[in-house]
């Protein structure tokens, strides 16, 4: 067996130095349930599949120290040599599919040996069960093959606890911007061993139970627009009436209860769409025309949230951010370009299309740029500025603080604009102001 399981140096600092980079990418990085990860012993972690190598990241962000996950993703990424080292080095092993041909199939068979032993010596794998990615936020069917590898690692133990499958929820508050919620929702961890004795007797019947058990705890754990026809509508739906929900529920407003308002919501929207599907189409109409109505508008939902807007208060927002504007023009500057540079490469240079890659594409772009530009500008800095050692130190670790707070300037300055932008419709009492209240008001009656 190679070495992949092996806890290197080299591999401990890589490790260490992306996951502590993509805490970082995040405004707010959530942990749920991370008791539920067993020790000493075998694990799976089995997380849905909807932001490429965000995913796996963030489950090494929440593995157990010095255990390294090893992962499976598809053979067609290894067909070049240079990016099989690296996928090598950062432990990762091919699954072959059908469409990578029928010859290569039989493959798998010595990967998923290589698994079980991996398994046997209480480590650690990562399998996405959905088998590929999907970047809408919903559940897709699971293949089989996590539960084949669990059940072979486990035949040896019989009915002993000893492998187990952790399911985890992964929550984004996008799949494209910089800046904003991951919330990791870990799951109690599924013990193989309560499903060996009727693997032994109906290895179909036994993996199909298991493999209800993953789906029904993920599902749980993330959030599951289960729908084909009205994603858009649920999608919508979900982010116009959370507030209303978290209301509802006697919940702090917070990222978290907000995450779970639209857990609910998600729910009476599926049993909605089987059991009264007209009142769907409605909904949909509803939300179509509210959409427009924003847009028309330059509005975003959250501004129709605040129960009072004043100006006085405004005013006292406008001010501080007045007062602060050399904090944002120093952070600006100084990060203009690291900030920027991922997405312009990601855009602009490798030109790519499917919205999926954006946020793993613009995270590896930006553990290189961010580093390799602040040490080139603070290199500048002390031959051009100060021969300080220590004001030079000072300046290279303000760098990156400056830039977030410069970032959290815009964003709240935006923000201030909106408010005063919907106190001057409300003040000439504009009708699509008004109109939009009113489908706000009708979606969340028929949802809460």
């Amino acid at each position: 067996m190679s070495d992949i399981s092996d806890y290197s140096l080299s591999f401990s600092l890589v490790r260490n130095y992306v996951v502590f980079s993509f805490k970082r990418y995040y405004r707010e990085y959530i942990v749920l349930g991370r008791d539920n990860i067993p020790k000493d012993c075998p694990v799976i972690f089995a997380p849905n599949h909807i932001n490429a190598l965000m995913d796996a990241i963030a489950v090494h962000s929440i593995a157990p120290y010095k255990i390294p996950v090893i992962f499976l993703a598809r053979a067609d990424i290894f067909n070049n040599k240079k990016a099989a080292k690296v996928l090598q080095f950062t432990k990762i092993l091919p699954a072959f599919r059908m469409r990578d041909g029928m010859e290569n199939l039989g493959k798998n068979n010595e990967i998923f040996e290589q698994c079980v032993e991996i398994l046997n010596q209480n480590m650690a794998l990562g399998i996405m069960p959905e088998g590929n990615q999907g970047e809408q936020r919903k559940l897709r069917p699971l293949v089989k093959g996590i539960f084949r590898i669990a059940f072979a690692a486990q035949q040896k133990h019989n009915i002993q606890p000893n492998v187990k499958i952790v399911p985890v929820g992964i929550d984004y508050g996008s799949l494209t911007k910089f800046g904003k919620h991951i919330i990791i929702n870990i799951g109690k961890p599924i013990e193989v061993s309560e499903y060996m004795k009727s693997y032994a007797e109906n290895p179909v019947t036994s993996t199909n139970e298991i493999r209800e058990r993953l789906g029904s705890d993920l599902n749980k754990l993330s959030l599951n627009l289960a729908t084909e026809k009205f994603y858009e509508c649920f999608e919508s739906i979900t982010g116009i009436v959370d507030s209303a929900m978290v209301e509802k529920l006697g919940l702090p407003d917070s990222t978290v209860s907000r995450f779970i308002a639209r857990q609910e919501i998600a729910k009476k929207l599926v049993s909605l769409e089987k059991s009264e599907p007209d009142k769907i189409e409605k909904l949909d109409l509803l939300r179509n025309e509210y959409d427009l109505l924003l847009d028309k508008l330059n509005l975003k939902n959250w501004v129709l949230e605040q129960k009072k807007l004043k100006l006085s208060t405004n005013l006292f927002e406008g001010l501080l951010l007045f007062c602060s504007l050399p904090l944002f023009l120093y952070g600006f500057l100084m990060n203009f370009v690291p900030f920027m540079a991922p997405v312009f490469i990601r855009k602009y240079v490798m030109k790519s299309q499917y919205e999926g890659f954006f946020s793993s594409l613009q995270f590896v772009i930006g553990i290189i740029t961010f580093p390799l530009f602040y040490i080139l500008q603070t290199v500048l800095f002390y031959f051009l500025i100060s021969n300080s050692l220590w004001l030079t130190m000072i300046f290279l670790i303000i760098q990156y603080p400056f830039g977030k707070l410069a970032l959290k300037w815009f964003i709240k300055t935006e923000k201030l604009m909106a408010k005063i932008r919907c106190l001057n419709l409300l003040k000439i009492k504009s009708s699509d102001l008004i109109l939009a209240q009113e489908i706000r008001a009708q979606i969340i009656r028929k949802i809460i």
